[in-house]
């Protein structure tokens, strides 16, 4: 068993979004997940990417906003939303909301996303 807090915790961030590591390979023993919460201030970008051999759920917390799909497609999200990417599908984010957009992400298989953020 592991029993993980705050303490744990990675936190990553670039500006404008935080990426809190609940669940990660900086902390955790699993071969099968990854969960982060992340927060992205009105106004900021995450850009579009993809992960080769992982997918993705957004779990939409709080706030809302814009994901950037393939071929500059989009899609309105907002809280209470779920959004799962496929290995290899597209996708990014911008706040063009008001307020702060938070959402829950569970990667599987795991990724250590260090390489993703300044610094870390």
């Amino acid at each position: 068993m592991e029993f993980l807090t705050d303490q744990q915790f990675k936190v990553l961030a670039n500006p404008g979004v935080t990426s809190t590591q609940l669940l990660s390979p900086h902390n955790s023993l699993s071969e099968r997940v990854t969960i982060t919460r992340v927060v992205v201030e009105p106004g900021h970008t995450q850009p579009r990417h993809l992960h080769e051999s992982s997918e993705q759920i957004w779990i939409a917390i709080s706030g809302s906003g814009t994901l950037l799909l393939e071929s500059e497609n989009t899609l309105e999200i907002h809280e209470g939303q779920v959004v799962r990417f496929a290995d290899g599908d597209m996708h990014g984010f911008t706040n063009s909301g008001s307020s702060p957009f938070v959402y829950i992400s569970v990667t599987s298989p795991p990724i250590n996303f260090s390489y993703a953020y300044k610094g870390a």
